[in-house]
Order: structure tokens, then C-alpha cells, then sequence
């Protein structure tokens, strides 16, 4: 009987630490996996958010005129140009700023930042018409890198009027929307509740 017992007993035995080392070996298993799902799912989404930009074709008309005075300003020179500014501008996000991280336990990504669209380039092409040189202030290369830099100031002031913004901010929240379905490919969620979505745009992108 006692040698009856020790072999129950030794197989009780084993059968609760295979258990307990199968048990240990799954769990270590399904986390490893969880933790490559949320390192893979995350390079994803960094290599689907490429930059998102709209561009828009500005043309402005721009009246230029500079006085130079001599002599005790008892005489003055005028020079002066009709500028036609033909502009593209580039809005847009720099995406390595998004931050998010996964949470494994609940199979999360959490989306904490969304950057503001920004003004990614502006590219003016400046025609000049009846260009009127000053007795001793005349056009030299100098103005024209001046006027340039004047050309892309003046298009800049004009984007927040141009409705360029929003329209980027459209695009943004289809971008989230995106990164939305890719996780959901994989039974994970993202969670974006910290961001400011205007509900009314995204009930509108989503029908």
C-alpha cells in the first residue's frame, strides 16, 4: 500500500508541476506574442503615416516702392515694381512628433498627440511688371532676394484666411481614422479620446 501511495503521490505530484511549468511556458508564450503583435502593429502605423500634406496655388498682386533721400532729404529717389507672385504653398504634419505607446493587457494603442499642421514650404515665383528705377536708387540682385523673402512672407500671412488649415486637419483625422482600421486588423483598439476630434467631421468622413 505505502508503495501504491508514493507512486500516487509521485504522480500528483508531477502532474501539478507539469501544469505549473506548461502554465509558466503559455503565459511567457501569449506575452511574447502580445508584445511582437504591439511592436509590429506600432512599425506599421509609422510606415503607413506618411506626410500628409494639401497644397495650394496662390497669385497675388503686390505693389512695391522704396524712397531713398539725399542731400538733407531736400531730394528723393523713388523706384517701384508691380509684382505678380505666383506661390505654392505646402501644409501639413511632421509625424515623428504623434505619440503613442501599446498597452498589451488590453490590447491598446493609445494615441496621446496629433501634431498642428504647419506650413511645410512656400515656393514663389515673382514676375515683375513696370519696373521704375529711382534717378539714384535703382533695382539691384539684392532686392530681388528681398523681395523673394517679402513674396513668401506676404503668402504666409494670407494661409490661415485660405482655408489650407482645415483642410489639413481633414486629412488628419482620416489619417487616425486609417491608423483605426489597421488596428482593428488585428483585434487590437486605439484609443484616441485625448486627442480634440471634431465629432461633426468625423460622423461625416465615417458615412
Amino acid at each position: 500500500m505505502d508503495g501504491i501511495f508514493e507512486v500516487t503521490l509521485g504522480l500528483i505530484l508531477g502532474a501539478i508541476l507539469m501544469y505549473w511549468f506548461f502554465s509558466l511556458f503559455w503565459k511567457k508564450k501569449n506575452k511574447e506574442i502580445t508584445e511582437h503583435q504591439s511592436t509590429v502593429l506600432l512599425e506599421k502605423i509609422k510606415s503607413v503615416c506618411k506626410l500628409i500634406s494639401v497644397e495650394g496655388d496662390f497669385a497675388e498682386i503686390y505693389k512695391y516702392e522704396n524712397t531713398k533721400e539725399r542731400f538733407l532729404s531736400l531730394v528723393s529717389s523713388k523706384k517701384k515694381a508691380l509684382i505678380v507672385i505666383n506661390a505654392k504653398a505646402q501644409i501639413g504634419y511632421d509625424l515623428q512628433k504623434i505619440l503613442m505607446h501599446a498597452n498589451n493587457e488590453k490590447k491598446q494603442i493609445i494615441l496621446t498627440n496629433f501634431p498642428e499642421p504647419e506650413v511645410l514650404s512656400i515656393e514663389p515665383e515673382l514676375e515683375f511688371y513696370d519696373i521704375q528705377n529711382g534717378l539714384f536708387n535703382a533695382f539691384t540682385p539684392k532686392d530681388l532676394t528681398s523681395l523673394n523673402q517679402e513674396a513668401i512672407k506676404h503668402i504666409r500671412d494670407k494661409i490661415p484666411q485660405s482655408g489650407l488649415m482645415e483642410t489639413t486637419r481633414r486629412e488628419a483625422l482620416e489619417a487616425v481614422l486609417l491608423i483605426e482600421k489597421l488596428v482593428e486588423t488585428i483585434g487590437w483598439t486605439l484609443d484616441y479620446s485625448a486627442l480634440n476630434i471634431n465629432g461633426k467631421e468625423k460622423a461625416k468622413l465615417m458615412n
